[in-house]
């Protein structure tokens, strides 16, 4: 295994600091699976949890074409090379280098995107989940690209049972879009970005919207906004869009995905800025627009906190977020790390802390928490192999201390609307209940159970009982 590469601006420092890493006591990182190559090399997006209780995930690169990959990997690590992008290794017709996560649709199968490939700019796919793989439309069909190109984000679900999305660039000032498209792909280009002189509604939007609870789509620019630092905006589910706010460097630089908090505020990271200048940030924004920096990284000697962040956070089911840095920490390499919602940051563990780095290092990706409880993520180099010149990446596991947890899909709905609660080892359940009142519902498998929003359900906690205890969704349950 080659030495870690020191790979951003201020990296000279870090090489005075390769201590021993940080790890809190009960904090057990695990390392699921490293990757060959043949079956997939640098993945950089999160995984996503299936109804099946599976997880599954994407690689940028390799496989049998060097394409990218799909792959599923179960909690306890085996893993299964489902589709192999480019097969033919000519034209990528069916797309090339996925690198946004997947997303489960409400018929089973898991959509996604493509950097590259089909008509030369990009795909949205489904998947089944044993790999079956269907192009739903390839960008930039005529050369002109208005729809979009590089999508380089997944895709979320609305309410509305459509799929919507950003594509790096395309559109009228080839500098991204927003689009909806059907679950039979039908596309839709929502808006394109910079149609006034200097962008002031932002560029370059690189990372997927999140639907907030107002049924409206948040989303970031990277760059762009009134000091090309990039900004955060808001557009209805029509294409109406409105800038809530233009980064200007202190406050962040380079925003990545926003998550939406339990307490109705959205919280995302900057890949740099800060008080710091260079180093990144996390922010919370109000939906009306007013932001508050939380954390700016490098606070610590050594930047023992965390350095440059290419993804946002989740929620934990304990009320806290969690993320990933790409590099600083203990070793220089990357950290995952928690922080309340008031801006108290821990580092949770501290990357390449093992021999040759066989636990992984430089996390592209998000973090993921399983229902088990557990937080599951990728990085994007190190790990067992040589076969890649800097390792080709690992899946990993982090037991932080947080309990089982049921997941409703979707997390809103009318009474009477079908909901699948998503869980670990649900067999044998005897009761759901919405916010209290009874729901009658089918155990499909130790992972799943269907059920209907009962009539007199009002907003609040999903509950199922099982043999061993009582499991709560990780976020209310709104019923409009």
């Amino acid at each position: 295994m080659n030495k870690p590469r020191c790979v951003t601006k201020a990296c000279g420092i870090f090489l005075l600091w390769a201590t021993g890493a940080i790890i809190l006591p009960g904090q057990t990182l695990t390392t699921l699976h490293s990757f060959n190559g043949t079956d997939g090399s640098y993945p950089r997006a999160a995984l996503v949890q299936a109804t099946n209780g599976n997880l599954y995930g994407t690689t940028a690169a390799s496989g049998t074409s060097a394409r990218g990959t799909i792959f599923k990997i179960t909690s306890s690590g085996t893993l299964t090379t489902l589709y192999t992008f480019c097969p033919n290794n000519s034209h990528c017709s069916d797309g090339a280098s996925p690198l946004g996560a997947l997303a489960q649709g409400s018929d089973g199968d898991l959509y996604g995107t493509t950097d590259a490939g089909g008509s030369g700019h990009g795909t949205i796919f489904k998947s089944t989940p044993d790999g079956v793989l269907k192009t739903l439309y390839s960008f930039c069909p005529h050369g002109d690209c208005t729809d979009g190109s590089d999508p380089s984000a997944g895709l979320v679900l609305g309410t509305d049972g459509n799929w919507y999305g950003t594509t790096s660039a395309g559109g009228v000032s080839g500098i991204g879009t927003v689009f909806k498209i059907t679950p039979s792909g039908e596309l839709t280009t929502l808006y394109r970005f910079c149609m006034q002189s200097h962008c002031p509604d932002g560029r370059n939007p690189s990372s997927g919207l999140v639907q907030g609870n107002d049924g409206n789509f948040y989303g970031t620019t990277q760059y762009g906004g009134a000091n090309d630092d990039g900004t955060v905006f808001k557009i209805t589910p029509s294409g109406e869009l409105a800038t809530l706010h233009s980064f200007e460097g202190t406050d962040g630089d380079v925003p990545n995905a926003l998550v939406q908090g339990t307490d109705g505020d959205f919280y995302g990271t900057t890949e740099s800025g800060g008080a710091n200048v260079f180093y990144g940030t996390v922010f919370k924004i109000a939906p009306t627009g007013q932001l508050t920096t939380l954390h700016s990284f490098c606070s610590q000697s050594g930047c023992a906190d965390g350095d440059t962040l290419f993804a946002g956070l989740i929620q934990g089911s304990d009320g806290n977020f969690y993320g990933t840095t790409f590099i600083g920490g203990a070793n220089s390499n990357g950290t995952v790390f928690k922080i309340t919602p008031t801006g108290e940051l821990t580092t949770l563990y501290s990357f390449c802390s093992q021999n040759s780095c066989t636990d992984g290092y430089q996390p592209l990706g998000a973090v993921f928490q399983d229902t088990n409880g557990k937080l599951y993520g990728t990085t994007g180099y190190g790990g067992s192999s040589n076969a890649c010149y800097d390792g080709c990446g690992t899946v990993f596991s982090l037991s932080v201390g947080l309990v089982p947890f049921v997941e409703a899909q979707p997390t809103s709905g009318n009474v009477g609307v079908a909901v699948n609660i998503l869980g670990t080892n649900l067999i044998g359940a005897t009761s759901v209940t919405f916010n209290g009142t009874a729901a009658t519902f089918t155990v499909k498998s130790k992972s799943e159970v269907t059920t209907t929003v009962p009539a007199g359900a009002t907003t609040g906690t999903v509950q199922v009982v099982t043999p061993g205890g009582t499991l709560s969704s990780n976020v209310p349950f709104m019923v409009n």
